[in-house]
């Protein structure tokens, strides 16, 4: 497998940011960390190994950035305001500096897939469902999706845009809605051990999906799936296996 390290500075953020790029052809796949984690988390626990086939057979490549939760959304020490400015300035990294880099590093000029699990997962629905003329496939895996669990009960105009529970249920743009209903959309949640809040979420989401016409595969596992990597080792090459089945990748 093709693997390299980048370091590429951003004008947004004003710091270098790091990822790391997997494969060597095929669909690109933007993969965001769990709470807390680093740009190599991904690898490290043994998701880009699970993933493997589909890389080897140049299906996708996958891109694996670092993120600032740790000074935007699980920074309890600033005022949610602030920290809803900080994810603000992440999102122009991601769409303004890192998908550019993306598309020429890879040749590409289609939708790109989003993924993550659990805070990886919030932040694959949330650029998903703010920029659907980039994305076109999202496999989110035990997310959050209320930014009430990160700051409470707080809420501005920048929180809101963040906060897809929210601003999905009052969206009513058909610009926005048709991009959805051309899309991929991949829900995920367990139902065993830390995966309460998820699916607290994930069945808030499914109805407001179901409400706008917005077709989705949400996906319940069983009473033993817990909130944890071994079983996203196994659910993340499941869809995309699926998703190999119906051509997207």
């Amino acid at each position: 497998m093709k693997i390299e390290y980048r370091k590429v500075y951003s004008s947004h953020l004003q710091r270098d940011m790091e990822f790391k790029i997997y494969g060597h052809g095929g669909k690109p796949m933007i993969v965001f960390p769990s709470s807390g984690g680093s740009f190599y988390e991904y690898e490290d626990f043994g998701m880009i190994d699970a993933c493997r086939p589909f890389i080897d057979a140049g299906k996708i490549t996958v891109f694996t950035p670092e993120s600032v939760d740790s000074e935007s959304w699980l920074s309890t020490w600033i005022n949610p305001h602030d920290r809803a400015q900080k994810h603000i300035q992440y999102d122009k990294y991601i769409i303004d500096e890192l998908l550019p880099l993306i598309k020429y590093h890879c040749n590409w000029q289609g939708g790109i897939i989003l993924s993550g699990c659990s805070m990886g997962a919030f932040h694959a629905i949330n650029f998903y469902f703010k920029h659907p003329d980039v994305f076109d496939t999202v496999v989110a895996l035990s997310g959050i999706y209320d930014t009430r669990f990160f700051i409470g009960d707080y809420m501005d105009h920048d929180v809101y845009m963040n906060s897809p529970v929210d601003y999905m249920k009052q969206m009513e743009d058909q610009w926005f809605i048709d991009h959805y209903r051309q899309g991929n959309i991949i829900i995920c949640a367990g139902q065993g051990r830390w995966e309460e809040d998820t699916l607290k979420d994930t069945r808030n989401l499914e109805h407001i999906l179901n409400e706008k016409g917005i077709p989705s595969w949400v996906d319940y596992w069983g009473n033993d799936v817990d909130h944890d990597w071994p079983w996203w080792r196994i659910q993340m090459p499941f869809y995309l296996g699926k998703l190999e089945e119906h051509g997207v990748i």
